[in-house]
């Protein structure tokens, strides 16, 4: 009996806890090309009616995400990813999983204004914000008119790391 006193404040010292915990807020900016040795200035190259255009690189809490864009013909026929949200082992798991999904996405679309994939919100923000930016330095436009953010979510847009309760951990 003389237990359940101590279990009662312990659990209400630690709900109290929880729910006054407050997640950092960060904001999102475009890195520029000293902040990181991997980053490459956002450049636009044509070849006949190839171009080819790099995307500005979009700073996350997770890490950098910077895209190529190849356009052929007036189609968007590659995006490659230059860097992905790297800072810890999970975002590197997380935008592993994330990056053929955006990228069929993008294919399929012919747009920036992709699907975000469950779990890598953060990733998929950045993926197609630093898209839009390759695909308006390369003077293309989505057949439809769509366009995407040029600037990634914060953490404190998207509730959190994941995007919520019940998901898989991830942390984009």
């Amino acid at each position: 009996m003389r237990r359940a006193p101590i279990i009662l404040v312990t659990t209400v010292i630690g709900t109290t806890g929880v729910l006054m915990f407050e997640p950092r807020e960060v904001t999102p900016t475009v890195a520029s090309s000293s902040s990181s040795t991997a980053s490459q200035d956002a450049t636009v190259s044509k070849s006949g009616s190839t171009t080819t255009a790099t995307g500005a690189a979009i700073s996350t809490q997770f890490g950098n995400t910077q895209v190529r864009v190849t356009i052929e013909a007036g189609k968007i026929t590659d995006v490659e990813p230059l860097q992905i949200p790297s800072n810890e082992p999970q975002s590197v798991q997380i935008s592993n999983g994330a990056v053929p999904t955006l990228r069929e996405s993008a294919l399929t679309k012919q747009s920036a204004a992709i699907d975000s994939v469950s779990g890598a919100t953060i990733t998929s923000q950045s993926y197609a914000a630093s898209l839009q930016s390759a695909l308006d330095k390369a003077g293309f436009t989505a057949a439809d008119g769509s366009t995407a953010r040029t600037t990634a979510p914060t953490e404190s847009e998207e509730h959190g790391h994941g995007g919520g309760f019940g998901g898989d951990g991830g942390f984009e």
